[in-house]
Order: structure tokens, then C-alpha cells, then sequence
């Protein structure tokens, strides 16, 4: 039942399908939402992106627009199967970057290199594109980037704090690509949000306008107690914070005609839950669309909602299925082993719900990839934590060290889909009989 749900859930969020209800094509015409471009011999057709989402929204374009696509190039995570007749693919490392991340920022850049004024730019930046497209400023490494990434990574910060130092440390986001693009284009954004509140700048940032600036990005750096582990290079350029250095802003955008286009909202996958839960005869509950702070403390949040609602039918009878979006995060160490916000939840949960029949608990990145593994997230029920205990495996330390994934592995647990395709918030299910 919990998969069902999930399933639809997944389903719902296909950006395939949503490029092809706002985008269509005629002999002169290309129709984009509800604004209309002109279709001459003089206009060019550029499509560019990066993104764990990024190949179905090209796919769709591919299909649609086909040759009328002049020159295209996407870059995709590892991985990633597919193939684009008028679109370049590139596969890039994530959620680390490497050479390949720096290679995808290069040769996007020397795409747009070739942009006439009136040409199209249909631009697919989705969430991901912070490992898979990468160009550090001039006086900051690849490897000084990738070591900083990490620590915000496992901080503990949400991904508009972790955006606002990524992005001034930057020669390609934070809207720096505009800086590229001539007068009087056509800039077209085409994404999906993982982002609580759907914030373009955060989700398809090297083609948007920024807000944040250098003091959000010290701040996080303070909040966080970082100063002193990020490389020296990195305190250096944010500490100075030059204003000929601070991202791009609506200024910026003026010589461009900017379309921005959200397809799907971060909260589609929660509402289709919802949807399927009450086709199966559940009473559904959506709790929030927008979950953030530590997993384990939400983990322990739900389980107890799930005992009130055995005990006594509060806050909703069973059976009910309690539906979660947003994006919850890990404080890690070190010394972390191996694990994700959805995997953590999940033991959690399991932990916090022992002795508590027909009861089932999903967490679920809606990409396929939960943190730093190739595990979705994790289901769990009233029996994982008994058979944790006949199998050897204490679950507290698991989690106390941050090392949750070989226990899931062992268990059974572990929900392994590869990549889904699309990428809105992460999904969390209580399924209660």
C-alpha cells in the first residue's frame, strides 16, 4: 500500500508530462504557457541545462521541438540513462563535484557563446545542477569548492544557506550566466522545485536573478561554526565580498526578455499521495508540505502522531495515511559512515513506533538518491525494530553515528529505485491499518 501511494506520488511529479501540456509547436508558432515566440528563419532554438531532472523537461523538448532545436547541451548525473537526438548529453558526478562538473560549465558556456540576439534559450536547470555544473572563480580550486561543498553538506544548514555560499563562490551561478547572453533574448526557464516555497533562485540559479548576497553567505559560515574548517581561499573571497563579485540581480536581466516558469510545484507529489491514499480507502492527512530540521527529531515527530492516532483516533481515525513534504537535513561529523535525511526518518520512526501493529512509515527522495547513497530512502513497520534486535543491529548507535544505511541493507528495508526522473521534495508516509 505505502508503495502504491509512493508510486502515484513519483508518477504525478513527471516533468515529461508537464512540459507537454504548457509547451507546443507549429510551423511558426512555439507556445509556451501562455506566451507565444515567433517562429522565423532568424530565430535560433538553444536548449541548456543541468539537473537530476533535467533530461525528461530536454526529452520532451527533444520530441517536440526536434530539428527546430539549433544546438543543445544537458548535463545529467551519473548514471542516468537516455539519449536526445537534438540535445548533447553529458554525465557529470554527483553529489560531489569533479572535472566533469567543471567540463559541463565549460562547454555550456561556450554554447552560449553562439546566441544571437531574438534566439531562444529554453533553459533546464533543476535541482542537482549544484555538483553537476561547476565553475569556481578564478582564485578559489575545484578542490577547494568540492572541500567546502562537503562541509555544508553535513552540516546541519538548509539548502537556501547552503545555496547562498555555493553561489558567491560561483562564476556560473547565482544568475551569472545573463552576463553571456546578448540583448534581446529570449531567456525561458523550464524546472521543477525541490525547494520549500519554490524559490527560482535557489532551484534554477545560474538563469535566474539572485536576492542572497555575501553577508547570507557569512552568515551561514557563522551560524554553523564553518570559518574554520573551509579552505583558506574560500575565507578569503567571502570575507573580502567585493560588490564587483556579488551575484547577478534584476539589473542584471534588463536587456533580456525573461520568461520564468515553474512546471511543478514542490508539493505535487504530497497532494498525489493524498489523492491515492483516498482511492485505496484511506482517510488522508496532509501534515505540512514544508518539513525542515533534523530527520531523526521528525522521525520521533510522526511516530508519536502515529501512536495518538492508534490510541485513541486523534488527530484522524484510522485506517488514515499521514502524507509529508519537504526537506529535512543530517548534522553530520567526520566520522559519518553511510545514511540520508529519508533513511534516518525512517529508522527513527522505527525506533520511536516498537510494540505499535499495522503501522508502516516511507521516506522517500523523490530523485532516487537519499544523501550520498544510491538508496531512495527506506520503509519500515511495527517489525523492524524486533528484527533489528534478532539480527545483531542497534539501531540508536546506527543512528547516533550516522550510519544507517548498512543496517537498512541488512534489514531489508531499503528502497532502491535509481534515478526516478524528476525531483520535487521529499515525501514522507505513515500508513496506519
Amino acid at each position: 500500500m505505502a508503495f502504491d501511494i509512493a508510486n502515484g506520488a513519483i508518477a504525478a511529479a513527471d516533468p515529461s508530462g508537464a512540459v507537454r501540456k504548457i509547451l507546443a509547436v507549429t510551423r511558426d508558432r512555439m507556445r509556451v504557457g501562455k506566451r507565444m515566440f515567433a517562429l522565423s528563419e532568424n530565430v535560433r532554438i538553444f536548449v541548456i541545462g543541468a539537473g537530476k531532472a533535467s533530461f525528461p523537461i530536454a526529452k520532451a523538448l527533444d520530441e517536440i521541438l526536434g530539428p527546430r532545436i539549433y544546438r543543445g547541451f544537458i548535463t545529467c548525473k551519473n548514471g542516468q540513462g537516455g539519449s536526445l537526438s537534438n540535445i548533447d548529453m553529458h554525465w557529470a558526478s554527483h553529489p560531489v563535484p569533479d572535472e566533469t562538473s567543471r567540463e559541463s560549465a565549460e562547454r555550456t558556456k561556450a554554447l552560449l557563446s553562439e546566441v544571437r540576439p531574438r534566439d531562444i534559450v529554453l533553459s533546464c536547470f533543476t535541482g542537482g545542477s549544484s555538483a553537476l555544473f561547476v565553475e569556481p572563480i578564478d582564485s578559489i580550486s575545484l578542490q577547494d569548492k568540492v572541500q567546502t561543498n562537503r562541509l555544508l553538506l553535513g552540516s546541519g544548514a538548509n539548502i537556501v544557506e547552503i545555496n547562498a555560499v555555493r553561489k558567491h563562490i560561483s562564476a556560473v551561478k547565482g544568475g551569472k550566466l545573463a552576463r553571456l547572453l546578448p540583448p534581446g533574448v529570449h531567456l525561458v526557464n523550464l524546472t521543477v522545485s525541490d525547494v520549500i516555497g519554490d524559490p527560482l533562485e535557489c532551484i534554477t540559479d545560474p538563469s535566474v536573478p539572485d536576492t542572497s548576497s555575501f553577508a547570507d553567505a557569512r552568515a551561514t559560515l557563522d551560524k554553523y561554526d564553518l570559518w574554520r574548517r573551509i579552505p583558506d581561499a574560500v575565507t578569503r573571497f567571502l570575507q573580502r565580498g567585493a560588490d564587483a563579485d556579488e551575484t547577478c540581480r534584476e539589473a542584471d536581466f534588463s536587456h533580456l526578455d525573461r520568461t520564468d516558469i515553474l512546471l511543478i510545484a514542490s508539493d505535487a507529489a504530497c497532494l498525489a499521495a493524498a489523492d491515492a491514499a483516498r482511492l485505496q480507502g484511506f482517510t488522508s492527512v496532509i501534515l505540512s508540505t514544508s518539513f525542515e530540521g533534523e530527520s531523526r527529531e521528525l522521525g520521533r515527530f510522526l511516530a508519536a502522531i502515529a501512536r495518538q492516532v492508534c490510541h485513541d483516533g486523534h488527530p484522524v481515525k484510522a485506517p488514515c495515511v499521514l502524507i509529508g513534504g519537504g526537506e529535512s537535513t543530517v548534522l553530520v561529523g567526520d566520522d559519518a559512515g553511510q545514511g540520508g535525511p529519508n533513511q534516518e526518518f525512517a529508522v527513527s520512526f522505527a525506533t520511536e513506533l516498537a510494540g505499535h501493529d499495522n503501522v508502516v512509515a516511507l521516506g522517500l527522495d523523490t530523485d532516487g538518491t537519499d544523501g550520498p547513497t544510491d538508496i531512495a530512502g527506506a520503509i519500515v513497520d511495527t517489525t523492524t525494530a524486533r528484527r533489528a534486535k534478532v539480527a545483531n543491529i542497534d539501531l540508536h548507535d546506527s543512528l547516533a553515528r550516522h550510519d544507517v544505511t548498512p543496517a537498512l541493507r541488512e534489514l531489508g528495508d531499503a528502497i532502491i529505485t535509481g534515478a526516478t526522473g524528476t525531483n520535487v521534495n521529499d515525501l514522507k508516509l505513515v500508513v496506519i491499518g
